[in-house]
């Protein structure tokens, strides 16, 4: 806008774009100072870049948190989960700068003075708190990205650690199993061993007689002999009668013992699968906190809630410019084309409040229109009835018997 002491340099699109991020009036700035356009130029800029910075943590979190599970140290490239991070990101980082939008406008410009007051900064407390929770939802997820290397380094010796007690407890648990199982297989192939132990001492001793070796007898099938071979079949025999009765049993601890030494090789190459399950989102930000140590993570979130509340303190902190003054002219314009008249610290309401009077000026000239239209109303019906009084008399008048309709008299049977 050009005047004859000063020109109003023209806006650029990009200037334009963050004002509209900073909530400023287009009109109005077009009509400041310079000053005034640059101010809300770098109002609008730093919600633009909260909105950036959420939507890439927004989008690198959610990546996290649905990436592939598996080794810290090698991580694979998921191309659906990157592509839904990135949809995910976008909305997250518009919700943020929506919302960063809306706390700017809707913080007041204090007293018009560079001090902030308590009275200001009470009224400004919802608005830090929101920012504050924005800006630490923002921190986490890039202060993971920075110890990254770190994070990942110290994650795999977890997840390390992880499968060896898991190997650990797993081991104990089949063995346990197989001791009950291997327990009975034992009875029954131990009493098996002794019953061919003696099988073997009888057949020992009748090798012995027929070849002449025993002391005192000579060589031959006699008496002996045939005694010792008959001890010897009953011990076979019975042998065949132990392996029929407990082949079953055997078979089946046999069986139970290779199932458990199944599912425990099964659960033993779950080992990396269970260790995987540690590389969540919570896992890295613990991770975050204990390598990097609460001051690092502390100047982290302080940097970032810096620049998600320095719009706010800033507003607070602005001196009264011309734009100001224009808005204010242009609402109080606005307020008196609309018939809206304030007259400011009327009354006191019941707490000793000072409040103001709104009288709308439009509104109360319609129902004093609507009002003195229907005692119009009232009288001119009033009137017409009069008349309508007067002119039914006049007929009377003229003929009464018009008015009046009198039934035959008709005599009863009785009157006779």
């Amino acid at each position: 806008m050009k005047r004859e002491y000063y020109v109003t340099p023209k806006p650029s699109p990009i200037m334009k774009f963050f004002w509209t991020a900073a909530g400023a009036d287009h009109f109005i700035l077009e009509r400041a100072t310079y000053s005034d356009q640059i101010k809300y130029m770098c109002l609008g800029g730093i919600v633009v870049a909260t909105g950036v910075m959420a939507a890439i943590a927004g989008g690198y979190a959610f990546y996290t948190i649905f990436e592939p599970r598996g080794s810290a140290i090698e991580s694979e490239f998921h191309l659906g989960v990157a592509l839904a991070s990135m949809l995910f990101g976008c909305v997250w980082g518009l919700m943020i700068f929506n919302i960063d939008r809306f706390i700017v406008t809707s913080t007041g410009k204090g007293d018009g003075t560079e001090a902030i007051t308590w009275e200001e900064f009470k009224g400004a407390i919802p608005r830090i708190v929101m920012g504050a929770i924005i800006a630490l939802t923002i921190s986490k997820p890039v202060e993971i990205r920075m110890f990254k290397t770190e994070i990942d380094a110290k994650l795999y010796e977890e997840q390390l650690e992880l499968q060896k007690e898991y190997e650990k407890r797993t081991t104990a648990n089949f063995e346990e199993r197989l001791k009950v199982v291997e327990g009975d297989l034992g009875k029954i192939l131990s009493d098996r061993q002794n019953l061919i132990e003696r099988i073997k001492v009888a057949e020992q001793a009748y090798t012995d007689n027929l070849m002449g070796k025993a002391n005192g007898i000579g060589a031959g099938n006699g008496p002996l002999s045939k005694a010792l071979k008959g001890q010897l079949d009953a011990l076979n025999a019975e042998l065949t009668r132990f392996d029929n009765i407990n082949a079953a049993k055997l078979n089946e601890a046999e069986k139970k013992r290779k199932e458990i030494l199944s599912e425990k090789e099964v659960a033993l190459s779950k080992n990396a699968q269970v260790a995987s399950g540690l590389d969540g989102l919570l896992e890295r930000i613990k991770l975050a906190h204990h390598i990097a140590g609460l001051w690092i993570s502390l100047f982290i979130t302080l940097l970032f809630m810096t620049i998600e509340l320095t719009p706010i303190f800033f507003k607070l902190m602005l001196v009264k410019t011309p734009y100001d003054y224009m808005e204010e002219n242009i609402k109080e314009l606005m307020k008196a084309d609309e018939g809206i008249y304030i007259q400011y610290n009327y009354y006191k309401d019941k707490q000793g409040l000072e409040r103001d009077l709104v009288t709308h000026m439009k509104v109360e000239k319609l129902i004093h229109e609507k009002v003195a239209l229907l005692e119009k109303q009232k009288e001119l019906t009033k009137y017409a009835v009069g008349k309508y009084g007067e002119k039914l008399k006049k007929q009377i008048d003229d003929n009464p018997d018009g008015f009046i309709q009198v039934e035959p008299i008709t005599p009863s049977p009785n009157d006779n």
